[in-house]
């Protein structure tokens, strides 16, 4: 009985350590606790693509099927302008002016200017298949003729249907059925980070494709060349450089989301700084340059600035969003809603204002004679107010409606905060003059290209309008007092000039 016992424990034991080294040795690892290195984590530690399952679909970055998809819509832009130069000319004080009286018994006559074909070479797309095409306004602008070249080689003459500086914009029209066109997209869907591709003809390398990245987006540069007003950029690294302008710029999706216009960079070549105008905002110009030729825009009548440290501390804002009131224009929209100087415009129709090109984008973006509800901050409370939008007249339009007998030699254009940066002035109103005719009434008193005329008679000038309306009113020998303002190395000279209508 007692070995019975032995036995059984003896069988016991063995049959214990056979189980025991079953589980240690056999049996799967259980994960022990304590913290985790992130390289031993079996599941994302973000949601991000960068660790997505392999059943997670992927963006699709076949480039060759974009290209092939959109490069058939792609044309070369070529117009040329006639420029008018003046001829050479002595200073009315130089000693050779006497010289040639002397010794010809005469005054020299005026110079006469000449004129030369200059010409301008870029791209374009068309987006429809009637033939209309889409392109920059800075490549045929003022132009006398425009050839598009399209990838086949083959030539057509275009019609210019309408140009829009603000946006450097222009549609064009070509005769024909057919023609391959491409997509336009929603740039608002747009993120950075997603691949791009700019198909252009660069330095006359007819249909090039190059490939980067989205930037950033709602970049405003205001520094001088060919950029616009009205500044939303699409910031990308896809190589851009001169003859790229005016080409698209496409998503993977082989939808243009911009249409390249500028390049930022200090030698003149692609440095991986470039230039879009969003699809979204070219939507609403081709729209109305196919039916009217031109865009109209909606006017507030405001100086406006952006917010800085110091505003926001005096006005006891909480942000820096929104855009400070500098002036009002007198008899204008805003006068008339009731704005003042230093109120902050925050909202429009319910929409926040971010900065001043935010507010000048989305006043543009409304029609002459709307109704627009906008939210400002006066002296720290929140008040609204009702605008009803005048008609934004087109900066850079001369002075063409004055009575030619009335004329007194004087190109004019408003002073805007954008023109004022753009050329370095300090002053933001009245009136600059563009150009000076020789022997011209102007001319004689005494002004100069690159002046400003701030008042006519003691009324403050804010639209070219308003100084013809002055002048066709005033009978011929009446007297006109000028408050002229010339800006001179930092420093600034008010005169009053005195002259008398023709």
């Amino acid at each position: 009985m007692m070995k019975k016992v032995v036995w059984i424990a003896l069988a016991s034991f063995f049959i214990g350590l056979l189980a025991a080294g079953y589980v240690l040795l056999l049996m799967p690892e259980k994960e022990t606790p304590g913290r985790a290195s992130f390289l031993d984590e079996k599941k994302p530690r973000f949601n991000s693509d960068l660790f997505a399952s392999p059943d997670t679909p992927k963006p699709d970055l076949d480039f060759t099927r974009v290209a092939e998809l959109v490069g058939p819509a792609v044309v070369k832009i070529e117009s040329e302008r006639v420029v008018r130069q003046e001829g050479f000319e002595f200073d009315m004080n130089s000693p050779f002016e006497d010289f040639w009286e002397r010794f010809f018994g005469q005054p020299r006559s005026p110079r006469q200017p000449r004129e030369f074909r200059a010409q301008a070479q870029g791209t374009g797309f068309f987006i429809s298949s009637d033939g209309f095409v889409l392109t920059n306004n800075h490549l045929v602008e003022n132009s006398a003729s425009v050839k598009v070249t399209t990838v086949q080689g083959e030539d057509y003459e275009a019609k210019v249907k309408g140009t829009d500086p603000r946006t450097d914009l222009a549609l064009l029209k070509v005769e024909g059925r057919n023609f391959p066109f491409a997509e336009i997209g929603d740039s608002a869907q747009v993120r950075v980070g997603e691949w791009v591709l700019a198909i252009g003809n660069p330095l006359g390398m007819d249909h090039t494709v190059t490939a980067g990245i989205i930037s950033a987006k709602g970049r405003q540069l205001g520094v001088g060349g060919n950029v616009p007003q009205l500044e939303d950029f699409i910031q990308t690294d896809a190589a851009i450089n001169r003859g790229n302008s005016g080409g698209p710029l496409v998503n993977m999706k082989g939808e243009v989301i911009g249409i390249n216009s500028n390049i930022l960079t200090p030698t003149g070549g692609n440095i991986g700084i470039g230039f879009a105008i969003p699809s979204n905002l070219a939507k609403k110009v081709v729209v109305q340059l196919k039916e009217k030729g031109r865009v109209v825009r909606g006017r507030l009548g405001v100086g406006i600035q952006n917010i800085d440290n110091g505003v926001m501390e005096t006005l006891g804002l909480k942000t820096k969003k929104g855009a400070l009131v500098s002036t009002v224009e007198a008899g204008g929209p805003a006068e008339k809603a009731g704005l003042k100087p230093y109120d902050v415009i925050v909202e429009v129709n319910g929409q926040p204002v971010e900065n001043m090109n935010d507010l000048r984008l989305k006043i543009a973006d409304n029609l002459p004679g709307s109704r627009i509800e906008l939210t400002i901050i006066r002296e720290g409370k929140e008040k609204a107010v009702t605008a009803v939008l005048a008609e934004l007249d087109e900066e850079g339009k001369k002075s063409q409606a004055v009575d030619p007998e009335k004329d007194i030699g004087l190109s004019l254009t408003p002073m805007t905060p954008s023109l004022a940066r753009r050329h370095g002035f300090r002053t933001t109103e009245g009136l600059l003059i563009t150009e000076v005719r020789s022997y011209g009434v102007a001319a004689r008193a005494g002004l100069r290209q690159g002046d400003i005329i701030l008042e006519v008679n003691r009324k403050k000038l804010s639209a070219v309008s308003e100084f013809e309306s002055v002048l066709n009113r005033a009978e011929s020998g009446d007297p006109l007092m000028l408050l002229v303002r010339r800006e001179s190395e930092g420093a600034l000279q008010d005169s009053i000039v005195t002259l008398r209508v023709p």
